[in-house]
């Protein structure tokens, strides 16, 4: 009878070969979120891939089939079409500061940069680091932030409306929206969307200290962040009245976390030029923010609507003021007659911002940051299916149209 002898362990280099090599930490992690995604999450993120696909192919065309001057044999480089406007202006205080050479608002030309929040130029300085071009720095912190922001917006959209459908159909319109263009290019709208919508979900959730630290992020991002704040303030208020308990307001103080960027930066405008509140009177100098009246506000936009005052260029971006503002003012009157106390609260604020100064500025654009404008649209066409038909007849066209406008140059008339 034989006798099995134990199996000699194998030697170290064997070993060794066999096992599975460590996997990086950062792929770990990256693996970890993908395995968090819903397959309602995964359809979002790839509606929003295949509109960026959609977007970088109309600004190839663009640059190829409206030259900035006419008779050009030679294209503009590809990155050409997202560097305009205000993405120039966060490109500078991110690559010189706000006040280089000792430059400021006393000097003959100065461009009014401490309007802007630092945010976004500070964020930009960062990937710059590993991102040599500055444009392409600038497109992909508005690729990542727009993928979070839209993936929350759907999040919230299930939370309001009980369609299973209702974070997809949100994000299509809200993708296919006329002003969607500023969410690819360098601007702030993507990266304040992206803290702004992950912290109303956590207010929605109750959970203030999360929703107050994204919150703050908001505010050095842009000055709508103060009117986030002041929303989810008041959410907390009526949460807490409701029955939260005295654990609830024990979290009352992460309610005032926001607004500590805008003080830390009036802080720092005061130190360079004496002026608490130079980035408004930036604004005053550089945008005609001067306050106005709300009445005198719309005259003098429809005067440069249909007086006959402005190119026609001017006058169709006007007219676009003139509808979005009223967009805005109809979707505060719905969500005040719904009771949505916290909702109205924010788009009012951003309303009575716009809305006061000698005429309108932006107001299309802040239709992007008013997701309950997009959720209720939503809401709109999962019970009225010949909406959502309608909607993308007349958006998809003005969607182009908008783009184009800013990918060729043409924005500002």
């Amino acid at each position: 009878m034989s006798t099995l002898s134990p199996a000699r362990p194998a030697p170290p280099e064997s070993r060794a070969a066999s096992a599975a090599p460590p996997e990086p930490r950062a792929a770990g992690r990256l693996r970890r979120a993908a395995a968090r995604l819903t397959p309602a999450d995964r359809s979002v993120l790839w509606l929003y891939l295949l509109t960026r696909v959609s977007l970088w192919i109309t600004a190839h065309f663009a640059r190829w089939l409206f030259p900035a001057q006419s008779g050009t044999r030679e294209a503009a480089p590809v990155l050409a079409p997202f560097q305009r406007w205000d993405a120039n202006h966060y490109l500078h205080i991110a690559r010189d500061g706000y006040f280089p050479a000792g430059s400021g608002p006393w000097t003959s030309g100065w461009d009014n940069r401490e309007a802007f929040f630092p945010g976004y130029p500070v964020l930009l300085r960062a990937v710059h680091t590993v991102v040599p071009d500055w444009t392409a720095a600038g497109l992909l912190i508005s690729f990542v932030a727009g993928a979070v922001a839209v993936l929350a917006l759907a999040r919230i959209a299930r939370a309001y409306l009980p369609e299973g459908e209702a974070g997809h159909r949100t994000a299509v319109l809200f993708l296919l929206s006329p002003c969607a263009v500023f969410l690819a290019a360098g601007y702030t709208e993507a990266l304040f969307l992206a803290f702004g919508l992950p912290a109303w979900l956590a207010a929605m959730k109750h959970r203030w200290a999360l929703a107050a630290v994204l919150t703050t992020l908001g505010t050095a991002v842009r000055v709508s962040g103060l009117f986030l704040a002041a929303a989810i303030g008041l959410l907390f208020l009526l949460s807490a009245r409701a029955g939260g308990g005295r654990r609830t307001w024990r979290a009352a103080g992460w309610t005032l976390l926001p607004a500590l960027p805008p003080a830390a930066y009036s802080w720092y405008l005061h130190a360079h030029t004496g002026d608490w509140m130079a980035w408004k009177h930036a604004q005053e100098r550089g945008w005609y923010r001067t306050f106005h009246t709300p009445w005198e506000a719309w005259a003098n936009t429809w005067a440069g609507a249909f007086g006959g005052t402005q190119s026609t260029g001017y006058a169709f971006m006007f007219q676009a003021e003139l509808a979005a503002m009223l967009v805005g003012l109809a979707l505060v009157a719905l969500l005040v007659r719904r009771r949505r106390w916290p909702e109205a609260v924010y788009v009012a604020l951003s309303l009575w911002a716009l809305g006061t100064s000698y005429w309108y500025t932006s107001v299309p654009r802040a239709t992007l940051l008013w997701w309950p404008l997009w959720i209720g649209l939503a809401a709109l066409s999962l019970r009225r299916p010949w909406f959502r038909t309608a909607y993308l007849c007349v958006a998809a066209p003005v969607t182009t149209l908008v783009a184009l406008t800013f990918l060729t140059g043409r924005w500002a008339g």
